[in-house]
């Protein structure tokens, strides 16, 4: 599709389904019932509603999205967004890369991080902790994992712990898969096209 994005923005532009979403009015009491997990202070996304089509897709998936990028303790909500950009970044998932960029600048008040990520991929120049994330996360989402033992040594020694190793490793690998239905399922759309 022509009109697709291709360069990275933290402006979350619009995704266009390739597949049909399901029509919440003619939902099925089973498919309605899966989304109920979804956050009630949020809009139910055309990519969740398409994949309501697979009712066990959906039940599964977002409280498994909820506890990986929103849990409490562990990695702070804003380096799981470099992780799951990193990933996103890897895969040129250009949606999902806008929306986790623009989440660490709503949650950081720092645009500049997000910046050097888009500009630099995973040599920019950030403070070591930033760094060894966005290393770590960009190594173990390439294909096959390029992640070693001193990509691990490098967390542990910016100051990272095993719970939060563990959710690094998590957001990226949430978004490995999570990129891969992006592209398959549809394109992103600069918004004045949607």
């Amino acid at each position: 599709m022509s009109a697709a994005l291709h360069a990275f923005t933290t402006v979350v532009p619009h995704w266009q389904p390739r597949v049909k979403p399901i029509d919440l009015a003619q939902a099925s009491a089973e498919q309605l019932d899966a989304l109920k997990v979804t956050p009630s202070n949020t809009k139910v996304s055309e990519y969740v509603l398409v994949l309501a089509n697979d009712v066990e897709t959906v039940r599964v998936r977002t409280p498994l999205f909820n506890a990986i990028m929103y849990n409490n303790g562990g990695l702070s909500r804003a380096e799981r967004e470099v992780g799951a950009t990193a990933a996103s970044v890897v895969n040129r998932c250009i949606y999902c890369a806008a929306v986790h960029s623009s989440r660490y600048n709503q949650l950081t008040k720092d645009e500049t991080v997000m910046a050097k990520i888009f500009a630099d991929g995973a040599g920019a120049q950030l403070d070591p902790r930033l760094s060894a994330i966005l290393a770590f996360a960009t190594r173990l989402s390439q294909t096959p994992s390029q992640a070693t033992a001193q990509d691990m040594a490098a967390l542990v020694e910016a100051g990272l712990d095993q719970a939060e190793i563990l959710d690094l490793i998590l957001s990226a690998s949430l978004f490995g898969w999570a990129n891969r239905l992006m592209h398959t399922l549809g394109d992103p759309l600069p918004k004045d096209r949607a």
